[in-house]
């Protein structure tokens, strides 16, 4: 019962591919950011390379992770034994973990290992639910106005929301444009406008094994309430499928309850839960500078 860690995404690939794409739905979130490491370079989520590893308690891999400091530790689906392995592995390597995501048992067992190591408190930070859709049900009515790609035109407004919907969620904003560029370039943004000015935004990650995550989509304080989200996700979400997504799926806050109503509303239905924690006051959390032992 063993992790084996890199910081090789082609090693990973190789030995943990297969198993997260054996779950593509639940372990979305791994393979979209795998895919754009991959796509975009070792840099495209900060200045310290990501971090990568599979456990195997048998000759096949049984869970994975994928860490891009300072952001928390992404795990898989993760039976509790290997969480609580890989918070003693990352421990032996002196990595600087300042939290932890993934389904509640598996983020439970590595932060009671990773406070027993480091002392500190934990506490949570994001709880959500991934959904996936069905039979889309755009809004009618919907809102004046209608959906159009953003363009290069666009580029200062959308790295500009994107930034904003990161400080909403409590998320770190995006470090590089590199990721915006390729969605505005690969048409995986809209907007929405309403009297010749852009008044929504919503992108998706792109078709990584026929999936894609609608993310981000925000809205202008001030515009709020008057139906433009509904409209753009649905506007989005067609978009994706008709550019080959066989399945879409989309991450609601479970603490905003307007948000997976409507949602639902548009025919997306819940898939699983999961959980953030962040550490705080532990000799090493906080500094999430992915520095340790190779």
């Amino acid at each position: 019962m063993t992790w084996t860690t890199t910081a090789d995404p082609d090693a990973f690939d190789a030995a943990a591919g297969a198993f997260l794409r054996a779950r593509p739905v639940a372990h979305t979130m791994l393979l979209s950011v795998a895919a754009t490491v991959r796509a975009t370079g070792a840099d495209a989520y900060g200045d310290h390379p990501p971090r990568y590893g599979w456990w195997r308690e048998t000759a096949e891999v049984g869970a994975a992770y994928l860490w891009t400091p300072p952001r928390p530790v992404l795990l898989s689906a993760t039976p509790e034994r290997a969480a609580s392995a890989l918070a003693d592995t990352l421990t032996e390597e002196a990595h600087h973990v300042p939290g932890v995501g993934g389904d509640l048992a598996a983020v439970d067992a590595f932060a009671a290992t990773w406070l027993r190591h480091h002392g500190g408190t934990a506490r949570t930070g994001e709880r959500n639910r991934l959904h996936r859709l069905g039979m889309l049900r755009p809004p009618r009515p919907g809102p004046p106005g209608a959906a159009r790609p953003a363009t290069t035109a666009d580029r200062a407004l959308v790295l500009e929301w994107f930034a904003d919907f990161a400080t909403d969620a409590g998320t770190v904003p995006p470090c590089d444009a590199r990721t915006v560029d390729d969605r505005i370039a690969h048409g995986r943004v809209l907007l929405w406008e309403d009297g010749g000015r852009p008044v929504e935004m919503a992108a998706h990650t792109g078709a990584e094994d026929g999936i894609t995550c609608v993310a981000p989509v925000h809205t202008p304080p001030e515009l709020r309430g008057r139906g433009y989200a509904g409209a753009v996700t649905a506007a989005l979400s067609q978009a994706a499928r008709d550019a080959g997504a066989r399945e879409v799926l989309l991450f609601t806050d479970l603490a905003n309850p307007t948000a997976n109503a409507l949602y639902r509303r548009l025919g997306y239905a819940p898939v699983t839960d999961r959980v953030v924690v962040e550490f705080s006051g532990t000799d090493l959390a906080g500094v999430g500078d992915g520095q340790g032992r190779e």
